[in-house]
């Protein structure tokens, strides 16, 4: 979700290499991540090869932006270990 908070979109690729992540591995984030209606998919071709991007959802700006708030609640609270 961080990568796509700063980049409109992202593909596939892109997204893999960025956060070191397999096939699989990326897939299943965002298959769990489509479900929540967190990042939405645009699939299109270059040339003729598929090319999907993803992006985040308002929902999921707005689930991303509530987990960074209550990160620094918990970090200001001074509860670490």
């Amino acid at each position: 979700m961080s990568a796509l908070a700063v980049n409109d979109m992202l593909d596939f690729n892109s997204l893999k290499e960025y956060l070191d992540l397999t096939d699989g591995n990326l897939a299943s984030h965002i298959k769990a991540l489509e479900k929540e209606e967190f990042i939405g998919v645009e699939k299109s071709f270059v040339g003729k090869k598929p090319n999907t991007k993803y992006f985040m959802t308002k929902e999921g700006r707005k689930a991303f932006n509530e987990h960074l708030e209550a990160l620094e609640k918990f970090i200001k609270s001074g509860k670490l270990i």
